[in-house]
């Protein structure tokens, strides 16, 4: 069988929030895809793929692991959504400067969060929930100050 040719990770970093957006990896290639957590300071990971590797290992070295699986190149459910913006808003008032890692199979269909660092990130189905998704604004925060900053991480 031939190997992929995935893209690298690329972290994306806003304020105090930080992801690494990957491919995913299998069993053979799970022990450098842990290095890859550690080098970034990962804490989460997140797949959003069907299962290719056991999460023992990760969740061995430290990592929380959660499985939220859903179709490539659909939307995420509702559940899913509110699971997200649960987590994201808990790990970065607990763990400011944490990373969360998120994968799916090729780090594209399913993982995007901005194209210009991620080239074809997007497609057109899920460029239309993006149109049409109404903000929860359940990622506000307060600043040293105490005024709220809302967040542009949905």
């Amino acid at each position: 069988m031939a190997l992929m040719n995935h893209p690298a990770p690329v972290e994306v970093a806003y304020r105090n929030m930080r992801f690494l957006i990957t491919h995913n990896p299998t069993s053979a290639t799970l022990n450098r895809f842990i290095d890859e957590l550690k080098k970034h300071g990962v804490t989460t990971i997140v797949r959003v793929c069907e299962a290719t590797y056991d999460p023992a290992l990760v969740e061995k070295e430290g990592i929380q692991f959660l499985d939220w699986p859903f179709d490539d190149g659909s939307s995420p459910s509702n559940d899913i959504v509110d699971d997200w913006l649960s987590l994201v808003n808990i790990k970065f008032r607990e763990e400011p400067g944490c990373c969360i890692a998120v994968h799916c199979v090729a780090g594209l269909g399913r993982t995007p969060f901005i194209r210009e660092k991620r080239r074809g990130a997007f497609n057109s189905k899920q460029l239309l929930y993006l149109e049409k998704y109404h903000s929860k604004m359940r990622l506000c925060f307060k600043d040293c100050s105490g005024h709220r900053n809302i967040c542009c991480i949905q």
